[in-house]
């Protein structure tokens, strides 16, 4: 089954891109702000507890982890973009999936461009973190990891839900009704009866 009219290759990459380019613009230009009006490792409450503004430089993962690795993370982001790139260029005609993974891409970049460009140097800069919500997460994060986390939620979805890249769906219905038609179809056999001889 196919959901909606799928795009053409040109509509579903340029789309991604679009997007893409949306949230990359976004997050760094929050970060910009992040920056050059907060004071550094120190709170500034928004809404109490709710949510605060804490600007820190993370040279690891979330919570902080393989600060010493840097430069691993930075491959790992460099492939994550360059995969969905082609995805979206060779494989993608659904609209859901190109926009899940054109904001997807966007936040990737975001911190990509972090670790290529920031200090200390190429491929190990820090990325800018500057959200904090305690209530949710011990963690401190921006606008690209938002992103990240949320469209890797709805990939997943996506993947539950049976919805394939080029928009069709593959459903237990779907294939139920495939395997029915099978058992339907007639199978030709011969009928032939032994040649007698009459002696």
């Amino acid at each position: 089954m196919i959901d909606r009219t799928p795009l053409r290759a040109a509509a579903a990459g340029t789309l991604t891109a679009i997007l893409a380019v949306l949230v990359l613009a976004a997050d760094q230009f929050t970060k910009y702000l992040a920056l050059e009006n907060l004071p550094y490792q120190e709170t500034v409450p928004v809404l109490g507890d709710f949510l605060q503004l804490y600007l820190t430089r993370n040279p690891g993962a979330a919570f902080s982890l393989g600060e010493e690795v840097t430069w691993i993370f930075t491959i790992i982001l460099a492939f994550a973009a360059g995969l969905i790139v082609f995805l979206a260029a060779a494989r993608v005609r659904s609209r859901r999936w190109a926009v899940v993974l054109g904001l997807l891409l966007g936040g990737i970049l975001g911190n990509l461009t972090d670790r290529l460009v920031r200090e200390p140097g190429f491929a190990v800069g820090h990325v800018i973190d500057f959200i904090y919500t305690p209530w949710m997460m011990p963690a401190i994060y921006n606008v690209a990891d938002m992103f990240i986390v949320t469209m890797m939620i709805v990939v997943a979805l996506l993947v539950l839900i049976g919805l394939q890249l080029d928009g069709t769906r593959d459903t237990r219905a779907s294939r139920a009704e495939e395997a029915d038609t099978e058992s339907e179809t007639p199978v030709a056999t011969t009928d032939a009866s032994p040649l007698r001889t009459d002696d």
